[in-house]
């Protein structure tokens, strides 16, 4: 059975509440590259990563694929447009193979209106993550390629760190296509920057995973 206090939102509800929430609960699996949901779509679900791994996306204006964010498991994703009544803003697409619980907008509101620290715990998320999605595409505008780079690694050290001896591992598992992504660049730019970062000693590959080496001077660089 799910925990759904595993999920930030939720993690103030007692165990008999929880409990109470879960028979509104269903499952799904995404293969890998296949789309969840599209930029438009209906927002009919509030989804939450069971097992995988999720990317949030937004076309730019000459057709290039941006990534807002990279959700793991007990992240949740699709809330904002499911609350407010909207179709879903960005695209949600499986990196790899997924499985996901999501939970029904009307059952969503049914338990908004059981629950009411809920929906405050709801707002509270959406907007640190609408202004995450800002910077990023602030960053993506404004910023060269390495600070962007930088800045990345740094906000998922914070998300997905894990202290290693080496220094701290991003336990997310990231290819040179995915950072070109998130940070709005080519694949070859992408390859070239992280070179860059592994010949200074500020990063080193571990076991497919990136270790910050240096994250102090990895800060000077944004």
């Amino acid at each position: 059975m799910f925990d759904i206090r595993k999920v930030s939102i939720f993690k103030t509800l007692t165990p008999v509440d929880a409990r109470e929430i879960t028979k509104y609960l269903l499952s799904g699996k995404f293969r890998k590259k296949e789309t969840i949901f599209a930029e438009g779509d209906s927002s009919e679900w509030l989804y939450i990563v069971k097992k995988g791994k999720v990317k949030i996306t937004k076309l730019s204006q000459d057709g290039k694929e941006i990534i807002l964010e990279v959700l793991q498991p007990d992240d949740f994703f699709g809330g904002i447009a499911v609350v407010r009544g909207f179709p879903y803003p960005a695209n949600a697409v499986a990196m790899e193979d997924t499985e996901v619980i999501k939970l029904s907008r009307r059952h969503l509101m049914t338990i908004m209106d059981r629950f009411p620290t809920l929906l405050h715990s709801m707002a509270a998320n959406i907007g640190d993550r609408i202004k995450d999605s800002h910077e990023t595409l602030k960053s993506i505008a404004l910023e060269k390629v390495e600070s962007r780079i930088a800045s990345l690694l740094i906000k998922l050290s914070d998300k997905a760190g894990e202290q290693v001896p080496e220094g701290i591992m991003i336990t997310m598992k990231l290819t040179k296509q995915d950072i070109a992504e998130m940070v709005g660049t080519t694949v070859e730019t992408s390859i070239r920057t992280m070179s860059k970062l592994t010949k200074t000693g500020l990063v080193v590959s571990k076991a497919g995973r990136i270790v910050i080496k240096d994250l102090a001077q990895l800060k000077s660089l944004t």
